[in-house]
């Protein structure tokens, strides 16, 4: 188990990146929040299985249609034991 914290620099923000980041999130069985920043960028917080944070993380350099993403940032952090996603 382990946990990522990113953050998705470019044209994130009004085309349903946070809906889709928690959709594919609940699929995947992670826990975490996604959150618009006052910045333009978006934050997300996965934890949960190996691969299938990893999943979450490269599905992030992409985004949904509609998306541009310049840049992700990762940090990997220990687990919180964190239950549920949500978009904060």
């Amino acid at each position: 188990m382990k946990r990522a914290e990113v953050t998705v620099h470019g044209m994130v923000q009004g085309v349903f990146f946070r809906v889709e980041t928690r959709d594919r999130a609940r699929s995947l069985g992670l826990s975490g929040s996604v959150t618009n920043a006052p910045d333009g960028t978006v934050h997300a917080a996965f934890e949960g299985a190996d691969e299938r944070v990893d999943s979450m993380v490269d599905w992030c350099r992409r985004g949904p249609s509609g998306a541009q993403v310049d840049d992700i940032e990762v940090t990997w952090v220990e687990p919180e034991g964190e239950q549920g996603f949500a978009i904060r």
